[in-house]
């Protein structure tokens, strides 16, 4: 079934308060020209969950997208900590659940595998169970083989994910060249997939070579060369990083 689709149909696969992952970090792989599409549409209320986001949860909070952020780290890298995400958690404009990687991680996987929790141990006697048991994403319990505690992070499901990639098929088959980051499990664990693709292949690309996300779990696909800009992707272009400045600030 072909999927290939414009990008204001799939922005329309987005609604008003709905949980959102994307793909990448920091200045890498962000789906921007789908941010930029999603904000020319109004959308808002979203809930924005990610390990290490960036430029592209920055742009969202400045364009007033976001109204609640979970995440192990914000952060612009040696620029740091995104200055329209600070103060918009420091004036209670968006609500923040500060994550852990390692949680993010067993929570994702959790979704991708289709299990209700994946248990971790590495956050007991932080502050942040308290927070997190109180928000119900994570919950100690008795540790039924060896006595002591551990800790459940409850799966992480988000309602979309939208992940940019250097090449799709119009079926929804998608192929990430370099580092993958966390999103074949995000495409694995979220309600709706849509694959923004610097180019567009032939079907026969596929035959004998395992994508990076299979077509079963995508919903919509849309060809966007340059989709990242001004974030990079890996052998393609760069991060601009004066770009991410005139961007973001202000």
């Amino acid at each position: 079934m072909k999927k290939l689709v414009s990008m204001e149909e799939a922005v329309k696969l987005v609604k008003d308060g709905s949980s959102i992952t994307i793909s990448g970090m920091s200045f890498y792989r962000n789906p921007m020209a789908f941010i930029f599409a999603l904000e020319k549409a109004g959308v808002r209320g979203l809930e924005f969950i990610d390990r290490e986001p960036g430029v592209g949860v920055e742009y969202m909070i400045k364009a007033g997208m976001v109204k609640r952020v979970r995440a192990a780290m914000v952060t612009l890298e040696w620029f740091g900590i995104p200055m329209h995400f600070r103060r918009a958690v420091e004036r209670g404009e968006v609500e923040f659940l500060e994550d852990t990687c390692g949680a993010f991680m067993a929570g994702i996987r959790a979704g991708a595998f289709g299990l209700p929790f994946m248990p971790v141990r590495g956050v007991l006697g932080s502050d942040l169970v308290k927070l997190h048991e109180e928000a119900g994403t994570w919950k100690r319990v008795p540790d039924p083989f060896n006595g002591g505690d551990i800790l459940l992070v409850k799966a992480i499901i988000p309602d979309v994910a939208v992940i940019h990639c250097h090449r799709a098929d119009e079926q929804g088959n998608a192929e990430i060249d370099g580092p993958l980051y966390e999103d074949e499990y995000k495409a694995k664990a979220a309600k709706t997939v849509i694959i923004t693709a610097e180019e567009i292949v032939d079907e026969d690309y596929f035959r004998g070579r395992r994508p990076t996300i299979h077509a079963e779990y995508v919903s919509a696909v849309v060809h966007a060369p340059g989709g990242a800009k001004p974030t990079g992707i890996y052998n393609r272009y760069d991060a601009d990083f004066e770009a991410v400045w005139d961007l973001l600030s202000g």
